[in-house]
This record gives C-alpha cells, sequence and structure tokens, in this order.
C-alpha cells in the first residue's frame, strides 16, 4: 500500500503498520480537552508525540455531541498541514458521519485514508462513497456492517467482507485501497457471548488475506481491552497477545497508542498464559483467572478463601455490601434474609445495605478502580438479592411498581456491554425492560 503525508509511505516490506490513536476526541480525554478549550497547540503536540512513539499514521476524529464536529475537523486539519514534522505522516480521517469525512477528505494533502464506509446505508450509497473517496486520491476502511448490523462473529464477518470486496472490485475500485475492518470488540466482560470475539477476528483476518486477494487488514485495538480500563498494564499485555496473533495471522495495521505497545516476548510467562487463554478463548476460567491477575496488578488485595471467614464475621449489612462489591453470590440470599428479618421491610434493604454496596461499586468503576466483569458480577449479586425480597414487597405498599422502560442503542451506536449492564440495574430496581437491541432508528 503507498500513502503519503508529505513525504511517501510504503507498506511493503512492514508486517505492521501503527496507526495513531491519541488525536481522537472520543478515546482520549486529554486530546478532546484540547479542543473543547481551543488549545491547539496542546493538540498537535499530542500529534507529534504519537508519530514520535513510532506512529507510522495518525488517525483524527472530532466525533462529539458537543463540539461542531466538522469544522473542528477543518481546522485542526488545516493546523496539521503547517507542522511538517506531523503533516509528513499520512493521515486518516475517522468519523461516523458521511458529511464530515467527505468535506475533510479534500482537507489533506497526499494519499490518506477514509475511515469508513459500510454496507449498512445499502449498496449503492457504498458505491458512491467508495468512489468519491477514491476520486480525491484515497484509500478507505470498510467496516463489516451491513443492512443487517454490525458483524460479531466469524461467519458474519467474512460474509460481509466478501459480499463487500466484490461489489467495490467489480466496480472498479482497486483492492490495494481497501482496508477491511473486521470489528475488534470488547473480550472478558463477563457475559459469555463476548468470549470469542478475539479469535473470531483474528480467524476472519486469516480469511479475508486468503480469500480477498489484494486488500488489508486493520481494526481499533482499545475496544479489545475496554472491559479493564483504568489497569493500563493488563490492557497493554492483552493488546501486544492479541497483536501477536493477529499479525501472525495477516493482520496489516491497528489504531493503537503507539507509546505503549509492550513487546511480546518480556511479558512475564506466567501472566502472559493467563492473557493467551483469554484472547484464544481456551477455557472457562479464562476471563475468571485474568480479572484475579487484574486485581494483583492494581494492587488491590485478592479475596482468598482463607479470609471468606473474616468478612463473614461483620454485621449483616457490611456482608452485604462486601458480597455485592467482590461479586461474591453464594451467601447474599442467607444475608439478606438475616437483613429483612433485622430490618423488617424488604424496600429499606434495598434501598439501604443493598444500594449502598452498588453506590460503591459504581464509585469504583468511575475512579478506574473497578472493571468491567467485576460490575457485572456484581450487578447479578443485587438482582439475586432483589429477586428474594420481592414476593415480600408484592401486595404491599412496598410493592415494586413494574413501570416499563425501553432500552436501546440509538442508531450509529452498536455497543450494548453499557445497555446491558444498564437493562440488569433497572431490573434490581423493579423495573420492566423491553430491550429493543442496538442500531435503533
Amino acid at each position: 500500500m503507498i500513502l503519503s503525508g508529505l513525504e511517501d509511505f510504503d507498506s511493503k516490506g512492514k508486517n505492521f503498520i501503527n496507526i495513531g490513536e491519541r488525536t481522537n476526541v472520543t478515546g482520549s480525554s486529554r486530546f478532546k480537552k484540547c479542543i473543547v478549550e481551543k488549545r491547539y497547540d496542546d493538540a498537535l503536540n499530542i500529534a507529534r508525540s504519537q508519530i514520535l512513539n513510532g506512529a507510522q499514521i495518525i488517525d483524527i476524529n472530532m466525533d462529539d455531541g458537543l463540539l461542531d464536529s466538522k469544522s473542528e475537523m477543518i481546522n485542526f486539519l488545516k493546523m496539521l498541514a503547517c507542522e511538517p514534522d506531523i503533516a509528513k505522516v499520512p493521515i486518516m480521517l475517522d468519523s461516523s458521519k458521511w458529511d464530515i469525512l467527505s468535506e475533510a477528505m479534500r482537507w489533506i494533502q497526499g494519499k490518506g485514508i477514509v475511515n469508513s464506509i459500510s454496507l449498512k446505508d445499502g449498496e449503492s450509497d457504498f458505491i458512491a462513497r467508495a468512489k468519491e473517496i477514491v476520486s480525491c486520491g484515497h484509500a478507505f476502511v470498510v467496516m463489516a456492517f451491513d443492512e443487517k448490523g454490525q458483524a460479531d462473529t466469524f461467519d458474519r464477518k467474512i460474509e460481509i467482507c466478501e459480499r463487500a470486496y466484490w461489489i467495490l472490485v467489480n466496480a472498479g475500485i482497486k483492492p490495494q485501497d481497501i482496508i477491511f475492518d473486521p470489528n475488534i470488540f470488547a473480550i472478558a466482560t463477563g457475559i459469555e457471548e463476548h468470549d470469542n470475539y478475539a479469535v473470531d477476528f483474528i480467524t476472519a483476518t486469516a480469511w479475508i488475506k486468503k480469500n480477498l486477494p489484494g486488500c488489508y487488514v486493520s481494526g481499533g485495538l482499545s475496544n479489545l481491552s475496554f472491559s479493564f480500563r483504568g489497569n493500563p498494564r493488563v490492557r497493554e499485555m492483552m493488546h501486544s497477545v492479541f497483536l501477536f496473533h493477529a499479525i501472525t495471522a495477516g493482520l496489516d495495521m491497528a489504531i493503537v497508542n503507539a507509546g505503549q505497545l509492550m513487546v511480546y516476548d518480556q511479558i512475564d510467562q506466567g501472566h502472559r498464559d493467563i492473557v493467551e487463554s483469554v484472547i484464544l478463548n481456551k477455557h472457562e476460567e479464562a476471563s475468571a483467572q485474568l480479572l484475579e491477575l487484574a486485581k494483583s496488578l492494581s494492587g488491590k488485595t485478592r479475596v482468598e478463601s482463607n479470609g471468606l471467614q473474616e468478612w463473614r464475621n461483620e454485621e449483616v449489612e457490611e456482608r452485604i455490601s462486601f458480597a455485592l462489591i467482590n461479586g461474591i453470590d453464594k451467601f447474599i440470599v442467607e444475608d439478606v434474609k438475616e437483613c429483612y428479618n433485622k430490618i423488617g421491610s424488604a424496600l429499606n434493604v434495598v434501598e439501604g445495605p443493598l444500594m449502598d454496596g452498588m453506590n460503591v461499586v459504581g464509585d469504583l468503576f468511575g475512579s478506574g478502580k473497578m472493571f468491567l466483569p467485576q460490575v457485572v458480577k456484581s450487578a447479578r449479586v443485587m438482582k439475586k438479592a432483589v429477586s428474594w425480597l420481592e414476593p415480600f414487597m408484592v401486595g404491599t405498599d412496598e410493592a415494586i411498581q413494574r413501570e416499563k422502560i425501553l432500552l436501546a442503542t440509538v442508531k450509529g451506536d452498536v455497543h450494548d456491554i453499557g445497555k446491558n449492564i444498564v437493562s440488569i440495574v433497572l431490573q434490581c430496581n423493579g423495573y420492566e425492560i423491553v430491550d429493543l437491541g442496538v442500531m435503533v432508528p
């Protein structure tokens, strides 16, 4: 693949291309703050540091509801053009809004990458957008996304990519300008359906490289480890192990934090084995083992079996809080029963010790000291506790009101992890959830 900024960039002979991710308002709070506060010199320094740390392409994204995204994108591109040490590398324009991409790709010099287009709006728009991008001299990313939604299994990934490939080639697009993104999703989330996401991406990458000649494969790496935000050590290990296997399968490039890539062979062997089990979905306990490793690496005390008796001797309210924070459901029914007998009100148990515990969970998660899998486990403990209490509120003044809540992610948003957690917590508080899924118009 031949790209260029002020300088030519040839991918030949490079086994992997680093695309710097930090000039993205959706992924970097620091960069977003610079843009919001109009501190453009600082924003440019972030771009510059990505290149100094090894980024061969920089990804720029201004998608934020509080910004004039199109104006900010074009303004930043103009500033980049005046900085030769940044403008020398190719630019990847990153947006979910076609109007932004269509305008912005006319403001980058050389040959860049437009990220992204897909089949979600149908074949006609897909072909027209691809031809417009090529007419401006750029390559482009094709997301594994069609009219039915985003691909989250191996079969769906290759189905969409194969269809898109032949549509484009038959329309006269050169394969060398096509970069497929088969979707890297979060793993080790505590949700079983997500456990094979990394394997599906890796195997889909190998299939694309074998069956769709001439094209390239990319992905957004940070999505993989989203469950462990707040623990950079674990995230770096996950990224390193994933890249080792994905690059072997044929991954050409990825959007990464260029300054935080670990050397695969330098990871502690024991840690690497645990991470590898999660990446490759080797066994059912893989996620739990990684979670324990994350706790130890963040300095949090592990809940050892010989320590259980100590917390079991606490007051019942403290035991309930401990169980919620640590995701332990073994004793929750008996503790809730004891608390109900002590307080005499099911509603007060819910609004008292149970919600107190969940408030701590929320604070820990918000500060990056607790990870997504732990939140899922805590929510499930909460749900089990409320399910036991609910019969004691039926037919009384304390009855949980079964009001309905319609839940979905809006069109343009395919992320369902947060939605699923909200669903569990709302159900714990007595609401009936009607879940419409993701990408709802």
